[in-house]
């Protein structure tokens, strides 16, 4: 849709997605009911910020009755499916969608989706510098490129000042995904691993979910996907338009993209071959975030951004916080917040950037995810484990249950304040203190970043 005049339109959720939207449909003209099952004491703030508006909020839950004369039900990030007023609206036929199908409905330039189970804000960050570089602003001072989606600020509050001239980046995660019916025009997907199973049930529907990116594309577009991912790879038939990848290994011939070789990250398209810019110098830790780097090289080429703009853009990224953010070296001993690692997966690719002897920190909600894999390499490469939090049991089983020569040393406490204290007990200098904790925070923070940063205060307090 594009024109949404005398629309009447039900948001679910109002959190930074969900107010964004209301402001924007509010604007155009739609009848917007914002709804939320928090108090209208815990969302004071929320509706103040929509004071301007004429806004109609619903609070302390989602009665079936908010569906009556209900066009379109938009759902932000966090709101399942399985959510009773969802599901009596796809039994009504009531069209589903979210801020990001509704900006790229409407936005008038290039936009870029990335999307995977980790990797997407490291990438769709470093892409955005790229495009900042590349695309400086003019004479009038106005942004060119535009970077949000399931980060940062929603690109809804922008769309309007876009013209056909910039590039809007997006990160788009398998939530917002399952209810779009529409593609970006360079589309990346980094990997697919067991994430968000509590979610989506199985693996089968959270591929489905992510595959969405590629589904509404043309012959015009531009599919990116990870040759070295099993999960992301096997979707290659489903690319529309031109199909590039990227590799940590050689690329067989036939294939364009950006690659690994003898140190040294490459570029091909078709027959011509361009070196891009030493491993060494690349300022993130593991093969993880190299292939990162080299995810944003493909979508930057794909975009037609300028080599020297993308060059310096990933000779100068710093990484995002929480992403194995070095904290503070004290006594020999360096401590790193990995607190974005919300799956057991997440944490294998923080433990595979080290050498050296590791005290991992796990813990918070279970995600319903397999922990067996992790297990074995922690027996492999870990010397001490300090399990918190709700899934403690259930990582201390999966570690137990591994039947090898090596014992674990492996500690149980209650919280992550305790786990940092029991940390600081155990290493000693040249050690790592790896906080990747492989489950949701929300058993006891808002988030992982509210997780990080009370990580981050109390390693500074020691």
């Amino acid at each position: 849709m594009t024109n949404w005049t005398n629309t009447h339109v039900l948001i679910l959720g109002a959190a930074r997605q969900g107010i964004a939207l209301a402001r924007w449909l509010s604007r155009h003209d739609s009848h917007v009911t914002l709804s939320d099952a928090r108090s209208a004491d815990e969302l004071a703030f929320a509706q103040t910020s929509l004071a301007d508006t004429n806004v109609t909020w619903a609070v302390g839950g989602h009665p079936l009755e908010l569906l009556n004369n209900t066009d379109v039900l938009c759902l932000s990030g966090g709101i399942p499916l399985t959510l009773p007023i969802v599901q009596e609206a796809i039994t009504r036929g009531i069209s589903l969608s979210n801020d990001t199908q509704i900006f790229m409905e409407v936005a008038p330039c290039k936009t870029i989706g990335i999307t995977g189970s980790a990797g997407k804000t490291t990438t769709t960050t470093l892409v955005g510098e790229m495009a900042r570089l590349d695309r400086r602003p003019l004479t009038d001072n106005r942004p060119r490129s535009y970077i949000g989606g399931n980060i940062g600020d929603p690109l809804i509050n922008h769309v309007d000042d876009m013209t056909s001239d910039d590039i809007a980046i997006l990160e788009i995660s398998s939530f917002q995904l399952d209810q779009m019916t529409i593609s970006p025009n360079i589309a990346a997907i980094l990997n697919i691993t067991p994430n968000h199973l509590d979610r989506h049930g199985t693996m089968e529907a959270y591929t489905n979910a992510k595959a969405r990116i590629l589904e509404f594309q043309t012959e015009k577009d531009t599919a990116i996907l990870n040759h070295d991912d099993k999960g992301a790879w096997n979707l290659c038939n489903q690319a529309k338009g031109k199909l590039l990848t990227f590799s940590l290994q050689d690329l067989a011939e036939g294939f364009s993209g950006a690659y690994l070789h003898d140190g040294l990250l490459n570029l091909r398209d078709d027959h011509a071959y361009l070196p891009l810019i030493l491993r060494e110098k690349i300022h993130l830790r593991g093969d993880h975030n190299v292939a990162n780097v080299l995810a944003a090289f493909t979508i930057g080429h794909a975009a037609g951004f300028k080599l020297d703009d993308m060059l310096e853009a990933a000779e100068e990224f710093r990484g995002v916080p929480h992403r194995l953010e070095l904290v503070r070296e004290l006594h020999g001993v360096r401590w790193y917040n990995d607190s974005i690692a919300t799956a057991p997966e997440r944490s294998m690719a923080a433990i595979h950037a080290f050498d050296e002897p590791i005290v991992l920190l796990l813990g918070g909600r279970d995600k319903k995810l397999p922990w067996e894999d992790l297990a074995k390499l922690i027996q492999q490469r870990v010397d001490h484990v300090v399990v918190f939090g709700e899934a403690a049991d259930l990582i201390q089983k999966a570690v137990a249950t591994i039947d090898v020569e090596k014992s674990v040393d492996l500690h149980r406490v209650n919280d992550l304040k305790q786990a940092v204290l029991k940390a600081a007990e155990i290493a000693s200098a040249g050690d790592v203190v790896l906080f990747s904790p492989g489950g949701t925070s929300y058993d006891a923070f808002k988030d992982f970043a509210e997780r990080g940063e009370l990580f981050i205060k109390w390693i500074q307090e020691l």
